[in-house]
């Protein structure tokens, strides 16, 4: 008797990683959860594999970014392209919340079950800001912050108790254009006019009855009546498997073939993940990793140097962070580009330092949802002197130099020190916006006129011209193949996280600067603690770590 026909599941519940673990203690943590690019690979295999009869797929966890959606639904539609049934089922859409991400998610299959007890939460999208400057006031808290320019609106949480009318329009085209999106998306989906999805939107959330009824969905029932249907269109059996231990099974054989592949050469995909720090790159149980320079720059290098790399894709999900880091990593990204092409693919967010890194790329890849732009700068302090004093608390110092107490909190700056911040400001932006003029082939007027600290969606940024693509990571793989010389293809046998740094070598003191060693991941133990564990006197290097003497805390 032969085996039963082979139909592919997808949950997403749990969120999708979109970068390799960058330390054991994080590959731990994550060995249960899928990776986006194993999902878009296995259905990728999928469509031609004629073992495989279907896909269905739990759609109501909205807890994905709009990118990673919008990747997952290019893969669902290439599935259903060859023919292939394409379920989506929910319990609910949101149950008296937010539905809308996970629906158009679910718009991209062929066939939509929703549970009798779910709803159908459409009811668009919202960006919400939190102004702090009142609470601060009570607080006995100074902001002493400038930005350059009006749409620079990080600072606006400290110094503002409202939106600007800047922070408004900026933020308020943000929500539009990823609604326009997804408006658009779900007509397509559901054979409706965009108005038709709109009128529906502002009268959600739907009873499972009334989304029926409007089109939104096809079937109402539960789990057992989904999974009884599939096995009635399989030919009445069918045997399940979740699309990455699917993909896992086929990557395990391709292993074999890696030394022939490396002759035949590779792509190279880097991870730039976190705030833009200098140093290493960071990671620790309790916080978001960094991408730090040094580690950063020292793949690229790495990847430079290596014959069998013939292209680089530069994956970064970045809000910024550091100036001086982020040129570090631009000044790299153009080193490689004089040996190989380099081709940047933007995540969920690649604003401020995060498009710094990408700009002086071959390439510029983005999704349509990503958030980009953020040509700007910041900075400043919270003086923290009369909250301190009405608690009882007092500082003093001694100095040499008069300003060496410049960044402490425990006074605003002084009008000489506010001209020396400014004139910082205005460097940085200009220094910023020429080099974005140089890396995009733009004049300084026409970066001005869309820089200025605003913040754009990728579809907006690619009409304005700061990125030259609309897509995900294989868009971004098909144009590095294509600079870099290697035979179109549809797999990903020739992309490979770039560098593997074996464990051994993680370990073993680095000879020089350009060993990977030096250039591998710092474990923070401590996480966001690290400052606060230093204050009380532990090692900040970790729990583990002997005692040893410490300066007191730098002014941050």
């Amino acid at each position: 008797m032969s085996a039963a026909p082979l139909v592919l599941e997808l949950e997403l519940h749990t969120p999708l990683t979109t970068a390799p673990p960058q330390d054991p203690l994080s590959a731990f943590r994550a060995r249960h959860r899928t990776h986006l690019t194993d999902v878009i690979e296995g259905l990728r295999r999928a469509a031609t594999d004629p073992d495989v009869a279907g896909l269905v797929a739990q759609c109501d966890g909205g807890s994905q970014p709009a990118t990673v959606i919008q990747e997952l639904r290019d893969a669902v539609r290439t599935f259903r392209r060859a023919g292939k049934p394409a379920v989506a089922w929910a319990q609910s859409f949101g149950e008296l919340a937010p539905g809308t991400i996970g629906y158009y998610l679910a718009t991209a299959f062929d066939d939509i079950w929703l549970q009798p007890s779910g709803t159908v939460g459409l009811t668009g999208l919202n960006a919400r800001a939190v102004f702090l400057r009142e609470a601060l006031d009570r607080l006995g808290m100074q902001p002493n912050v400038s930005q350059r320019h009006e749409y620079k609106n990080a600072a606006d949480m400290f110094t503002r108790s409202e939106f600007s009318d800047a922070h408004r329009e900026a933020l308020g085209r943000i929500v539009e254009s990823t609604a326009e999106q997804v408006v658009e998306g779900i007509a397509d989906g559901r054979s409706l006019t965009t108005d038709q999805i709109r009128e529906l939107i502002d009268a959600g959330p739907l009873s499972a009855q009334a989304a029926l009824d409007a089109g939104l969905v096809d079937h109402i029932g539960y789990r057992d009546e989904v999974y009884t249907s599939l096995t009635r269109r399989a030919g009445g059996r069918m045997r399940l498997r979740y699309v990455g231990r699917y993909n896992h099974g086929h990557t395990k054989n391709q292993a074999l073939l890696a030394p022939i592949q490396r002759q035949r050469g590779t792509i190279a995909v880097i991870h730039g993940r976190g705030a833009v720090t200098v140093g290493r790159s960071s990671a620790g149980p309790f916080t978001e990793s960094t991408m730090g320079a040094d580690t950063v720059s020292g793949h690229l290098r790495a990847a430079t140097r290596d014959t069998s790399v013939k292209a680089i894709v530069f994956r970064v999900d970045s809000p910024g962070g550091s100036y001086v880091a982020s040129d570090t990593i631009r000044r790299e990204v153009h080193l490689a580009r004089r040996t190989k092409p380099v081709i940047a693919s933007m995540g969920a967010v690649a604003g401020s330092g995060g498009y710094f890194v990408t700009m002086g790329a071959d390439v510029i890849v983005a999704a349509p949802a990503t958030i980009t732009g953020s040509i700007g700068v910041l900075a400043g302090k919270l003086v923290t002197k009369d909250l301190l004093s009405r608690i009882g608390i007092h500082t003093d110092a001694v100095k040499v130099g008069d300003h060496a107490g410049m960044f402490t909190p425990d006074a605003p700056f002084t009008d000489d020190q506010w001209d020396i911040v400014n004139q910082w400001l205005d460097d940085v932006y200009a220094d910023f916006t020429t080099k974005v003029a140089e890396d995009r082939g733009m004049t300084q007027a026409q970066v001005h006129e869309v820089a200025r600290g605003r913040i754009w969606t990728g579809a907006d940024a690619h009409r304005n011209g700061l990125v030259d693509e609309l897509g995900g990571l294989a868009t971004a793989v098909r144009i590095a193949r294509a600079r870099g010389g290697l035979p179109s293809r549809d797999d990903l046998a020739d992309v490979r996280p770039y560098p593997r740094i074996p464990l051994l070598e993680r370990l073993r003191p680095a000879d020089s600067s350009q060993s990977p060693a030096a250039a591998s991941v710092s474990l923070r133990p401590w996480g966001q603690w690290t400052t606060l564990a230093a204050l009380l006197g532990l090692p900040a290097a970790g729990p583990l770590t002997m005692p040893f003497p410490f300066s007191a805390a730098l002014p941050r």
